[in-house]
């Protein structure tokens, strides 16, 4: 299971947002998403679509933004 083993998941939400971290804890009615360089979540499962395995590979220059779109303007 994908909470079991802290695999990286992606979680996509009802409002077509994306978010990835890995599910430290959940329970009937939420999880909770534990990300890296950002604050934790707790999201209500009736505001999610799905949660796939983040299959991305990481970076070799950790983390810095060289292709994936940011939401700002540049």
């Amino acid at each position: 299971m994908l909470g079991d083993k802290q695999r990286p998941v992606r979680i996509k939400l009802m409002d077509g947002e994306i978010v990835r971290g890995w599910i430290e804890y959940y329970d009937r009615r939420m999880v909770r998403l534990t990300r890296e360089g950002a604050p934790n979540l707790f999201i209500f499962k009736h505001e999610i679509a799905y949660i796939a395995e983040d299959v991305r590979k990481p970076r070799p220059d950790n983390g810095a933004r060289g292709g994936e779109k940011s939401g700002s303007a540049e």
